[in-house]
């Protein structure tokens, strides 16, 4: 995969708008380690902000408008006024992000400025990596430099998930935004997602994260995101909670025959997943390869068999990655499922072997091909 850098796009803008810009930001994507759908129900997750990004080079106009060059989309260009009520854009669906930021930002009271935007990234759209929220997270920086105005991390994480839930209608959680925007080097964050509170878990320094994307489009997401997202909603209701964070495990089990089959194993998933996001940052913080090694194995087969988000080609791909790691990689689907990337966790020195193994036997046993990312745990967008 191409890496790019501030140097670079702000190359880019210059050749594209014959003028060389005033800054340039870059936010990073994420890999969740564990803590799949948890989210959104109140619960624990633990990603890390990785060294892929989308980036904005920028440049002020006198005009209260945005013209803004998507670079990964063959140039494809949008301007935005930035005092209308936004539309959105069925032509161009990327643009929605650029317009959903731009009213949850006025909405919380910013003024904005006009500008010039060029828009590139090195994260592979689709894979669920969180392009989207590095966007977000790079445009509100980018937003704010070119206006004077500032924002604090945790804000921004909020008016990024804001414009994709009032907007752009992923009705998505905290965490994409909140690690885009709060990453750390060399360490995962473990996010209380009820009163967003943040943990730093170090990861060891001789470990390694590998992302392996399936080759598998991810379809269906946002539908099927949303039909589970109102499944855990209706238990929590049952149980005259907010959210499934205020329902125990114990609670859920004595309730199983009051609950129709699929609801109560969605609400399964996220409660047990919860413990082993717990479980897996106490593993990490140790160093303990056996116990991280454990969770993340209970963690896929809870996504596959009680939560249906996995795919044939997926499990396949979490099983190759297994067996090469022989107990000393943790591995595990990650992203909101249905196609997408799978993430291992392991010592650099078994990190090359589980690369051997999938380039081996994955493609001749699915028919498709994957894409290796080797990723390092790295700082925020405002870290």
């Amino acid at each position: 995969m191409t890496t790019l850098s501030n140097a670079r796009v702000s190359e880019l803008f210059e050749q594209y708008f014959d003028v060389a810009p005033s800054g340039c930001v870059k936010a990073p994507g994420r890999v969740n380690l564990i803590g799949e759908h948890t989210d959104y129900n109140g619960g624990f997750v633990l990603p890390a902000a990785i060294n892929y990004h989308t980036y904005i080079a920028f440049a002020p106009r006198a005009e209260r408008q945005l013209r803004v060059v998507a670079h990964n989309i063959n140039q494809q260009i949008a301007f935005v006024d930035l005092d209308a009520q936004q539309a959105h854009d069925q032509d161009a669906p990327w643009n929605n992000y650029i317009r959903g930021v731009v009213q949850e930002l006025r909405k919380a009271g910013f003024q904005l400025a006009g500008g010039d935007l060029y828009i590139a990234g090195d994260l592979q759209s689709g894979a669920g990596l969180s392009s989207s929220a590095s966007l977000e997270m790079a445009l509100i920086r980018a937003l704010t430099s070119l206006s004077g105005e500032s924002v604090e991390p945790t804000q921004a994480a909020l008016i990024g998930q804001a414009a994709e839930n009032h907007f752009v209608g992923c009705n998505c959680g905290i965490m994409d935004q909140l690690i885009s925007a709060r990453g750390q080097a060399n360490a995962a964050l473990l996010i209380d997602c009820q009163d967003l509170g943040v943990r730093t878990v170090p990861v060891p320094a001789d470990w390694e994260i590998l992302i392996v994307h399936s080759g598998v489009k991810r379809g269906l997401v946002d539908s099927e995101y949303n039909q589970r997202r109102l499944q855990c909603e209706q238990v929590a209701r049952f149980f005259n909670q907010s959210s499934l964070r205020g329902v125990s495990l114990d609670q859920l089990l004595a309730a199983e025959q009051q609950l129709d089959e699929l609801s109560f194993r969605r609400a399964r998933h996220v409660l047990t997943e919860n413990q082993r996001t717990l479980a897996a940052a106490d593993a990490l913080a140790a160093g303990d390869l056996t116990g991280l090694v454990k969770v993340m194995a209970e963690s896929h087969a809870s996504m596959r068999d009680d939560f249906n988000i996995t795919t044939p080609a997926i499990d396949a791909l979490v099983e190759i990655l297994q067996k090469a790691g022989d107990g000393k990689a943790g591995a595990r689907m990650t992203g909101g499922g249905f196609g997408g990337c799978v993430v291992a966790v392991a010592p650099a020195a078994v990190i090359a072997q589980l690369m051997v193994a999938v380039e081996a036997q994955y493609q001749q046993q699915t028919g498709c091909v994957p894409t290796l990312i080797r990723a390092i745990a790295s700082p925020g967008a405002f870290s």
